[in-house]
């Protein structure tokens, strides 16, 4: 047992001991989400992409996943585990880190919650990878990647959000900035951006393209007062796919031409498995389900840790109560069904 998942059980223990004794606060300050963009379209913002082969450069992505161990109405108990996936040219280099998370809390609470802890994670890990200050590898697990640098690519899933509420660490960026690496942020779907009547901005973009790959750029310019990092783009990436998707450019690479910047991508656009999407994120996001069997384990890691506390019956009476439509389906264990997505 990792020395992460020791502390993941002994926070959980408890929280949910305390929860027992004391119950849960009621109410909460609800944090506002990602503003709306609604923008009118313009033909003139849309530039070809050229199709590149080949790139010499690192692309990192990294990216978190979370599942459901145990949970009821008021607590939740999590598996988290952010991974990374490097890709340079051919080769693939991967690793992971699991940590367990209790919440107590409403729904939206602990959504909330998970939400702060995968922006952490997610931070940390690239950070990890990018932090490092002399020359030559990094040894990731059992993996080595060759230390980034000027030119090579980290690829983030989601918006450019730094800092404040539901963004990723300024540190992040600011040491992406000083070591010359091209950091984006790319989002697997944008439901904020809006034309001027309330559509799909993205649809909309994608009708007024002629070009078989293409940038859209900006939608929307950095704002550092917001927490807005990057310049917001839209970008489609392989020709034989329709799938646009926004990428946010950060603002100190936004002195160089864009569709330069993003060209690059073209030649990691191309596997099957994600036609038209980055396989370095696909891989990242591949890489950090865990299978049933490890979320077996855990579960009855978490049961035996909360035999130990004698407080198993009562949160085993609070699921019956929670979980009896996923037992209409026919499912025992939270993460057969339940899986906490992410923007």
């Amino acid at each position: 047992m990792n020395d992460k998942i020791k502390e993941g059980l002994v926070e959980m223990e408890k929280k949910l001991a305390d929860y027992i004794d004391k119950g849960r606060v009621v109410g909460f300050r609800e944090v506002g989400e990602e503003p709306v963009m609604a923008v009118k379209p313009d033909k003139s913002k849309i530039k070809p992409l050229a199709k590149m082969e080949k790139y010499e450069g690192i692309f990192l992505a990294v990216d978190c996943s979370t599942r459901t161990l145990k949970r009821a109405n008021n607590w939740g108990v999590y598996l988290m585990r952010v991974a990374h996936a490097s890709v340079e040219g051919r080769n693939v280099v991967w690793g992971y880190e699991e940590s367990i998370a209790s919440i107590v809390g409403d729904r939206r609470t602990r959504s909330n919650f998970l939400t702060d802890r995968r922006l952490q994670l997610e931070s940390e890990m690239a950070l990890k990878i990018l932090h490092e200050e002399s020359k030559g590898s990094v040894s990731m697990g059992s993996e080595t990647l060759r230390r980034l640098s000027e030119g090579d690519y980290i690829l983030l899933d989601g918006a450019s959000f730094f800092g404040g509420k539901r963004g990723f660490y300024t540190l992040l960026y600011e040491e992406a900035l000083r070591k010359k690496v091209n950091l984006f942020a790319i989002s697997k779907q944008s439901p904020t951006l809006l034309d001027e009547k309330g559509r799909d901005f993205m649809a909309a973009t994608c009708m007024l393209a002629s070009y078989p790959a293409w940038i859209y750029y900006p939608v929307r310019e950095a704002n550092k007062d917001k927490h807005l990092y990057g310049n917001v783009s839209l970008i489609k990436l392989c020709h034989d796919s329709s799938r646009a998707f926004r990428c946010d450019i950060m603002e100190y690479l936004t002195d160089r031409e864009a569709d330069g910047l993003v060209s690059p991508l073209t030649s990691v656009s191309e596997d099957p498995r994600c036609l038209g999407y980055p396989v370095a994120l696909w891989l990242a996001h591949d890489f950090s389900a865990p299978s049933d069997s490890k979320l077996l384990h855990y579960h009855d890691q978490v049961e035996e840790t909360l035999v130990d506390t004698g407080v198993l019956d009562v949160l085993r009476l609070e699921e019956l109560s929670c979980n009896f439509p996923d037992e209409l389906h026919g499912v025992k264990h939270p993460f057969r069904w339940e899986r906490i997505e992410h923007v």
